[in-house]
């Protein structure tokens, strides 16, 4: 045996390790740089007062309802937190005691799955029941408990369907490839992620709300023509009925190839909003399609899902490793966690996006007054907080404040207006 060749083969594995982690490392690094660019020229936002916009008894009445509906949210938050750190920490008894009807390790590990995910559900239960009482007292929601008890079942059922799932393939991977299962799970969980992407409109949203086309012949012709100007096909423009759950209105767009379609909540159309203001919310979501949002915002889960992953396998091998049952609430509380920590960068991209996507509709629709009419409706309606705390924004904001929605558009009328003649 020749030590010295060997010594070089085992320097030589060594090194490829770091340099192999260097190149992901810089593919991730330069797809994030192409995914974080947009259309969006520099602007100079205005620092708008929000009294400007809003009469004081609107932003008491906003302040009053946000206060109590944001410790509502924290404190659900914090009760998922505890019964994920009080289940890693019971996780072998559990595990145990679950093995006799499980009988076997796989069909175990979903057991215990299945028994957290409706422990936290049952923890988070009372605070979605008091949100639903704050908001029916505020007039945002008009949705009957029983109605409320069915929407919470079909989607914990949804959950826990797609959770026994994960953990059954993943427990399977890991007991067959060992510690380097996360390097075949990760790119399949990516898979799985569009192709749920792709069948969510189809199949889970049509569990909650029925979709018919929009009867708006007018409105339709004038979203297909905005659909031109930015680039765009249209074929679908769907109405979902959800006033049935909300008072709240909305619109969204969904799907990617033959399940796309835009989607605008029936509260959106009950004569609330002028003409011009709803050309403008589908001008906004048109955007999103024309500036590929929803291709990048899968771009981004991949890019995330692939070292939360490797977190999952890293940690729970420093315990023994995922064939272990025992340790799928460890895994579990990772991926939440990671999820968690990396969720205010997520909003940080949804922002940017969202921001693009109002950029899309002001140029298409050249109607900066109709778009702050809207947005000033849409938060009214909603009850938003026009102008919210740093941290609400940083942690949970997925959309650029009202003010700042609305100074992008003062900032559009400034930068179109034309220049008095002598100045």
């Amino acid at each position: 045996m020749n030590v010295g060749d060997d010594g070089h083969s085992h320097g030589r594995r060594t090194l490829a390790k770091p340099a192999g982690l260097i190149v992901l490392a810089a593919v991730w690094v330069v797809s994030g740089f192409f995914l974080w660019r947009t259309s969006v020229p520099r602007l100079s936002i205005p620092d708008l007062d929000p009294r400007d916009y809003f009469s004081a008894a609107e932003l008491a009445r906003a302040h009053d309802y946000r206060r109590v509906s944001r410790a509502l949210f924290l404190g659900s938050l914090a009760a998922q937190f505890a019964v994920l750190a009080l289940l890693v920490w019971k996780a072998r008894p559990l595990a145990d005691a679950l093995e006799g009807v499980g009988r076997g390790r796989i069909r175990t590990g979903v057991l215990v799955a299945l028994v957290l995910a409706l422990a936290v559900w049952l923890a988070t239960l009372p605070f979605g029941a008091v949100s639903l009482w704050w908001r029916r007292r505020y007039g945002l929601s008009h949705q009957a408990a029983a109605g409320w008890i069915r929407d919470q079942l079909v989607a914990v059922g949804i959950e826990l369907l797609l959770l026994a799932g994960a953990v059954a393939f993943t427990l399977a991977l890991a007991a067959w490839l060992g510690r380097s299962w996360w390097l075949v799970g990760a790119p399949l969980f990516v898979v799985a992620g569009v192709l749920y992407f792709i069948a969510q409109p189809l199949v889970v949203q049509p569990l909650f709300n029925t979709f018919h086309p929009l009867a708006d012949k007018q409105l339709t012709e004038k979203i297909k023509e905005l659909g031109h100007e930015e680039g765009v096909t249209v074929d679908k423009v769907l109405v979902a009925d959800a006033s049935k759950r909300t008072t709240a209105a909305n619109a969204y767009v969904s799907g990617i190839g033959p399940t796309k379609r835009v989607v605008f909540y029936d509260t959106i159309l009950d004569g609330r909003f002028s003409q011009a203001e709803l050309e403008s919310v589908a001008a906004h979501e048109l955007g999103h399609v024309a500036r590929s949002h929803i291709w990048k915002g899968l771009a981004w889960f991949a890019l995330f899902s692939i070292p939360g992953v490797f977190l999952v396998a890293w940690v729970t091998e420093r315990r023994g490793g995922l064939p272990d049952p025992a340790l799928v609430p460890l895994g579990i509380a990772t991926a939440v966690l990671f999820a968690f920590l990396v969720m205010p960068f997520g909003n940080l991209v949804s922002r940017r996006y969202e921001a693009e996507a109002d950029w899309m509709a002001l140029t298409a629709t050249h109607d900066p007054q109709s778009f702050i009419g809207l947005e000033r409706t849409l938060t009214v309606t909603a009850l938003g907080d026009p102008d919210p705390p740093a941290w609400v924004n940083v942690m949970f904001g997925t959309h650029p404040t009202p003010m700042k929605r609305i100074g992008m558009a003062e900032a559009f009328r400034t930068r179109t207006s034309p220049v008095p003649a002598g100045s």
